[in-house]
């Protein structure tokens, strides 16, 4: 028996010495994070609506185009390429005399074809040739357009097919048409979410469709006052944008879906605030 109390009094002092050692290797209990109005969870967006919107904005023309020319007729193809040569140089010389520059005019056709006489019962008998020689010209002065063609005409123009108006920076019409898409597809999201019952969330995607064609005449209310000139209307340009935008919509019944989404409303940081500091570590168990 004296020599089991040794080995006793040897194992507790083992133990006893070992239990700072086990209160040192316990891990720290993890931070809790904190309480409060930034620890709440929004619900996720229940449903998603997707929805086009289209806007339109006006602008005056400052650019004519116009298709004219001569056409002549003579016994011989020399003959006819001849005259119409001298009456079309002419007809540029008088667009040159009127402000237009070289580069806005633009050689577009030249036709030499023979002139047949095509007869009941007769073989078909050549007349002569037809020359034809059309050109494209800009015209930037729409104000004087009318006396311009006027003054064409009497140099020897005898052919005008068209003419169509345009202007040559659309930038600033078509920004205003894109904007009143986009808020024309906002008014259409609000209008959907809310006849559904929901509360229309924040905006996912926005894209816009490619226009098709390029702007388009309007008439003008107001017309100019009767003169002698030849009456060109310029009328107005019509650029139209549309968007595709895809937004979150929430229930306003599921709890937080009344409030607003992460990073908006009322619980979100002001722009330029400083962030919240980290909450502190937890303090490490005490050593024994």
């Amino acid at each position: 028996m004296p020599q089991i109390r040794p080995l006793l009094a040897v194992a507790t002092l083992t133990l006893l010495g070992a239990g700072p050692l086990m209160a040192q290797d316990a891990p720290p209990p993890a931070p809790q994070p904190p309480m409060g109005h930034h620890a709440m969870k929004h619900p996720g967006p229940l449903a998603k609506l997707t929805v086009t919107g289209e806007g339109e904005s006006t602008a005056a023309p400052d650019l004519a185009t116009i298709s004219l020319g001569v056409s002549s007729r003579a016994d011989t193809a020399a003959e006819a390429m001849r005259v119409n040569a001298e009456q079309q140089a002419k007809v540029i010389e008088a667009l040159k005399a009127e402000g237009v520059e070289a580069r806005d005019i633009q050689t577009s056709g030249l036709n030499l074809s023979p002139v047949i006489d095509y007869q009941d019962g007769q073989a078909p008998k050549l007349t002569g040739y037809a020359a034809q020689n059309m050109v494209t010209v800009r015209v930037r002065d729409i104000g004087g357009l009318g006396p311009v063609l006027d003054k064409l005409v009497a140099s020897g123009a005898n052919e005008i097919s068209g003419i169509a108006f345009s202007r040559e920076d659309m930038t600033e019409a078509l920004d205003q048409a894109r904007g009143k898409a986009i808020a024309d597809a906002r008014h259409r999201a609000e209008v959907m979410a809310e006849a559904a019952g929901m509360r229309l969330g924040p905006l996912l995607s926005l894209s816009e469709a490619q226009p098709g064609g390029g702007p388009r005449p309007m008439m003008m209310a107001a017309a100019d006052a009767k003169r002698a000139d030849t009456p060109v209307e310029a009328g107005e340009l019509a650029v139209t944008a549309q968007v595709t935008a895809v937004f979150a919509m929430h229930d306003p019944k599921a709890p937080g879906g009344d409030r607003p989404a992460p990073g908006q409303g009322d619980d979100a940081p002001a722009e330029g605030a400083p962030e919240a500091p980290p909450a502190p570590p937890a303090p490490e168990a005490p050593a024994n």
